[in-house]
């Protein structure tokens, strides 16, 4: 069979889940070509000739992106088998089955067996399957070189090509605004470790002096993660890496977070999302503004670096409460540890968030187009605040964001310097 694997936006990664499901199905023997559209164009021969087109959909931008491919698509080839696959396929599957896609062909949690049933002409056993699967290495045949992605910025005028690879899928925590939760509910699933490796290696090969692992939380199995690090930095002592990790997770495996560092780990993605600890607790986060200001002090102690994220504007957001994060980060010297855009974040309420019934009140009905539920901040200034600062975001130069939005707030301007020695991903979206 010939199968046409489709990604649309992963931020600024060579993509991991198409390279995935390459492997399984060339194993198989099918023909199959994998096309990053954040970097190509679609090729209307290899739509035509397809027998089944497969989406990957990670993540939120990634699903809006893919509808108008889908009907260009359906126009080029209306005989093949369509397929929607990722977080954010079964938690929108009304709506993309809408779009011309099979009642089979919506595929959750772990895919490959399922895009590999498609491709034999079988019906996937489950929507969202949460089976514990013998990984095979990703096949990255085909897709764009790793020099055409995202770079890590280390300082001034310097960058490091960076690969892109998953040691385990899912989460154990339940935070109520995750796109995680819905399917996983809880669990989560390791990639073997010599798998991990070897997709490492050929990345290596291919390039790469620094690899994102993409886990949603590198911790949810410390002693997976570490004895994954421990040999990469064995086999690859150059290569430098970074991970997402919980607060939570971060204060109760701190006695870790040396051997992070010492196997070259250069930062650490946490979810913050707020300072305000009414806040936290209705995201379920399981940490409180004590507990983050806790991990910043550690981060600082043995030299290791604290990337975090936020989603400040929320329909319980205050005035007061968004100048007090901007404060708090400040104070703590964070202020250029954060990407411009985690301080314009509005929350998205998608279909099947754990979120709807705290805040119904606010919500408008689900807009198809922009596959989420809008909302309105009870005071009208939020809401002003947060597309201003947004423009910010989105406009000024990395440097001088954080003053600029500070001045917007209300907070007095502190002094913010140049990113000379903070590493971070110079990819400017973020779901």
């Amino acid at each position: 069979m010939r199968v046409l694997l489709l990604s649309t936006y992963d931020l600024g990664r060579q993509p991991f889940g198409l390279a995935s499901p390459a492997a399984w199905l060339r194993r198989e023997g099918h023909r199959v070509e994998c096309v990053d559209l954040s970097r190509d164009k679609l090729p209307g021969p290899s739509v035509r000739e397809a027998d089944l087109i497969a989406f990957h959909l990670p993540m939120h931008t990634a699903t809006r992106l893919a509808v108008p491919v889908v009907q260009r698509v359906r126009r080029l080839n209306p005989r093949a088998q369509l397929c929607f696959y990722g977080l954010y396929a079964p938690v929108n599957a009304e709506y993309l089955r809408s779009l011309g896609a099979e009642a089979d062909a919506i595929i959750g949690g772990e895919f490959e067996p399922g895009l590999a049933a498609l491709a034999r002409g079988e019906r996937p056993a489950h929507t969202a399957s949460l089976d514990r699967l013998q990984f095979v290495a990703p096949d990255r045949t085909g897709l764009p070189a790793l020099d055409r992605y995202a770079k890590v910025h280390v300082d001034a005028g310097r960058h490091r090509i960076t690969g892109y690879t998953e040691a385990s899928r899912g989460c154990k925590h339940l935070c109520r605004h995750c796109p995680v939760v819905p399917i996983y509910q809880g669990a989560f699933r390791i990639v073997q470790k010599e798998v991990v490796l070897e997709d490492i290696a050929q990345q290596v090969a291919a390039g790469a002096e620094h690899i994102t692992f993409g886990d949603p939380d590198f911790f949810n199995g410390p002693a997976h993660a570490l004895a994954i690090v421990e040999e990469m930095h064995r086999r690859f002592p150059q290569l430098s890496y970074d991970v997402t990790i919980k607060i939570e997770h971060l204060l109760v495996q701190s006695r870790h977070l040396t051997t992070l560092r010492d196997t070259g780990c250069l930062f650490v993605t946490t979810a913050v999302e707020s300072t305000d600890d009414e806040i936290l607790a209705r995201l379920d986060k399981g940490h409180t503004r004590a507990d983050f200001v806790e991990v910043v002090r550690t981060f600082r102690e043995i030299g290791l670096t604290l990337n975090p994220t936020f989603i400040p504007f929320t329909p319980w957001t205050t005035l007061a409460g968004y100048r007090e994060l901007l404060e708090c980060l400040a104070q703590q010297g964070l202020a250029d540890h954060v990407a411009p855009v985690q301080l314009a974040m509005r929350l998205l309420v998608p279909a099947g968030s754990g979120l709807i019934a705290q805040i119904e009140e606010y919500l408008q009905p689900f807009d198809a187009e922009s596959l989420a539920f809008p909302w309105r901040h009870p005071d009208p200034r939020m809401d002003k605040l947060a597309a201003e600062v947004w423009k910010i975001a989105h406009d000024a130069p990395r440097v001088e964001a954080f003053p600029a939005i500070a001045r917007l707030a209300g907070v007095p301007a502190t002094p913010v310097f140049a990113r000379t020695e903070v590493p971070y991903l110079n990819e400017p979206w973020y779901c």
